[in-house]
């Protein structure tokens, strides 16, 4: 029996109130986020988390007082490990290793390392790949772990089946839960990031559309579908469009949305506040009627069982980083870590 070690990353999120303020200084001190030296950026990281921390713990409130990522984590990862475990060949184990907050990447290490694994698969929970996600998580992780183990990387799967099959099922129920109603846009709503970042190589934005239509492609019922992005804080230029101009431009148009949030496996502050709460609120003020929203992958079976698979197909890899699915990066992205992995 192979010991297997499936290491699952995600952004974490604070579990109380008290713990809002330290997890948005964690969030905005990572120089994947705020590129600037440790002497501007730590300050900045500072002020921004005090002037936040008031509406931010506004949001958490909503949700009961702080952050259900942790839970919906911990299930996946149970669900995951149990999949794995009713294989053939491994004794397999799921380990959690939040970025900005609990658990963060050192205890999950130490965790690991006392498991004593011969393999590890490093599986993040971004399906699409980004400096500012898979590669600062990655990162941090290198950084802590020291155990013994072979060590594969998952570095994205836009496009892996699994993960498609319950996207599509999502939307699918929150179209059907509506009344199946003709005038609606299909709107696949993404956390956005600075244009600098994706202008830079990173291939957010590309892998983000090509999740986006491998969904529409089995939905032939909803062909009017677009992409948008979320959630921007700071003076940057963020990606375009926005969700909020999609919303308004459909109430122009006499339409309603379906919301389809396709960057985030797990129901969060980004879904459960600014989805169903404040752009739904926008949704009644500009007249775009029906508001739906399409759940997040969870632990629907087939986002699982695609999890699964990946996971096997990955300790089949000689090693190295790699996608699953059928998606490559194109040669412009340079910051694709398949890409780097080539030209080394």
């Amino acid at each position: 029996m192979t010991r297997l070690a499936v290491v699952l990353f995600n952004l974490g999120g604070p579990d109380d109130q008290a713990a809002v303020r330290p997890f948005l200084f964690n969030l905005f001190r990572d120089r994947a986020i705020i590129d600037l030296p440790a002497v501007a950026r730590y300050p900045l990281a500072a002020l921004i988390s005090t002037t936040r921390a008031a509406s931010a713990r506004a949001n958490y409130a909503i949700m009961g007082g702080g952050s259900p990522l942790l839970p919906e984590t911990e299930a996946q990862a149970q669900a995951l490990e149990a999949a794995l475990n009713a294989g053939p060949g491994v004794e397999a184990s799921c380990f959690i290793a939040m970025r900005y907050w609990r658990p963060f990447a050192a205890e999950t290490a130490r965790q690991v390392a006392a498991f004593a694994p011969d393999e590890i698969v490093l599986l993040p929970l971004y399906p699409q790949y980004s400096t500012t996600t898979t590669g600062s998580s990655l990162a941090d992780w290198d950084k802590a772990y020291k155990g013994a183990g072979r060590a594969r990387l998952v570095c994205c799967y836009p496009t892996a089946a699994g993960l498609i099959d319950a996207h599509v099922r999502a939307i699918q129920e929150a179209w059907s839960a509506g009344g199946r109603p003709a005038n609606v846009r299909l709107l696949f709503s993404a956390h956005g990031l600075p244009e600098t970042i994706t202008a830079g190589g990173d291939p957010y934005r590309a892998q983000i559309e090509a999740t986006a239509a491998a969904i529409a492609a089995r939905l032939p019922e909803l062909p009017d579908w677009r992409v948008s992005f979320q959630s921007r804080v700071g003076r940057l230029k963020w990606l375009e469009p926005s969700t909020e101009s999609e919303i308004r431009q459909a109430g122009s148009e006499g339409r309603g949305v379906v919301v389809a949030p396709i960057a985030f496996v797990s129901e969060h502050v980004e879904t459960l506040v600014e989805l169903d709460h404040e752009y739904a609120a926008l949704a009644g003020d500009v007249g775009c009627a029906p508001y739906l929203r399409a759940r997040t992958p969870g632990v629907r079976a087939p986002f699982i069982d695609g999890l699964a698979v990946t996971v096997r197909r990955a300790l089949e890899r000689s090693g190295g980083p790699a996608p699953d699915g059928p998606w490559r990066c194109p040669a412009s992205h340079a910051k694709c870590p398949l890409r780097r992995a080539e030209a080394a």
